[in-house]
């Protein structure tokens, strides 16, 4: 996205002004009484207590005011920690708020934490959606609307709600890169036939190696995919992801490959092999977090919904190369 998208808008700019402030000295007496008076609009609820400088420095929970006693003080019965947004926080930063805390609401504190608003999903909601379908009608050509879409979540709810017979239709052809996987990858290990008849360890610890291999990469493309709902991948965000994720791999890879490696030395007293697996460990870290990264992108680029088609082929994928990588490195060392 760019920067006028509108995850990068003010959240002030969303925060509305008709949210419940109540003084920490009101009593739960005239706390009700108080919201009898001036009600509690049409929105979600949430007490918010403030100071006499209208410093947020509690929430009350609705419970606890109903069964507090009358001559109770808001300040001994309210919530002291509170999620708040600050004012300069961008609609982004909410949207992770909101994804973070579970909560329905966040209010906005100024920089001496007095309460500039409050921003609720019904409110976040209903104006980010105005402004897609606004930007959708002035700026977007029609080939882009299925990126609008799938950034809201379109195509997933479209899935997700599809007949059987649809489900079926939709999810069979992605499931058939594990079919067709599966056949290489016996093939491929029908190739290093020899390889596995000479030494026995590396079989041992072959399924906890492709294991590895296929958490990395199903880690690695799910933060892809969410880093996906509010970027549009191009070379320069994949290079940085790229580097990011691979160093990350490399450290699992190296902490991994060094357990792996001694149980082995115990073990065994193997050392070529534990050098095999451990270096073999090390290398298919690093090639799942790239599949993990590449191919929710590609699918993405392509239009199509990554967190249907990913999974299978990002798990095809790296299961083919840990063999190459396994089985062709014992070949070569052992």
């Amino acid at each position: 996205m760019n920067d006028k998208s509108t995850y990068h808008h003010s959240v002030v700019d969303y925060a509305r002004k008709d949210y419940n402030a109540l003084n920490k000295n009101l009593s739960v007496d005239e706390t009700l009484n108080k919201i009898r008076l001036e009600g509690v609009g049409e929105r979600i609820v949430y007490f918010y207590v403030v100071d006499d400088e209208q410093r947020l420095v509690g929430v009350l929970p609705t419970r606890r005011l109903l069964i507090g006693k009358l001559e109770q003080k808001l300040e001994d019965i309210m919530v002291k920690r509170v999620a708040a947004l600050p004012g300069t926080s961008t609609v982004y930063d909410a949207l992770e708020f909101f994804a973070t805390y579970k909560f329905l609401a966040f209010p906005v504190v100024d920089a001496e934490r007095r309460m500039i608003g409050v921003v609720d999903v019904n409110l976040f909601t209903d104006e980010l959606l105005e402004e897609k379908d606004s930007e959708a009608a002035s700026e977007v050509e029609p080939q882009d609307y299925d990126s609008i879409f799938e950034t809201i979540g379109f195509k997933i709810s479209e899935v997700k709600n599809a007949s059987p017979v649809k489900a079926w239709r939709v999810r069979l052809p992605w499931l058939f890169a594990t079919v067709t996987s599966g056949t290489i990858c016996a093939l491929l290990t029908g190739m290093f036939e020899t390889t596995l008849a000479e030494s026995l360890i590396v079989v041992f610890f072959f399924t906890l190696v492709l294991g590895l291999g296929e958490s990395v990469s199903i880690q690695s493309m799910t933060v892809t995919i969410q880093a996906l709902r509010t970027a549009k991948p191009s070379f320069r965000w994949f290079v940085k992801n790229f580097l990011r994720e691979a160093q990350t791999a490399l450290m699992l890879g190296l902490s991994c490959a060094t357990v792996v490696t001694a149980v082995v030395v115990v073990w065994k007293g193997d050392v070529a092999a534990a050098g095999v697996i451990g270096l073999s460990v090390v290398l298919i870290q690093l090639i799942a977090s790239v599949w993990g990264l590449s191919v929710p992108a590609i699918l993405h680029r392509a239009k199509l919904d990554p967190k249907i088609a990913a999974g299978p082929i990002t798990l095809a994928l790296t299961d083919i190369c840990t063999i190459l990588f396994y089985f062709g490195l014992a070949a070569l060392v052992l």
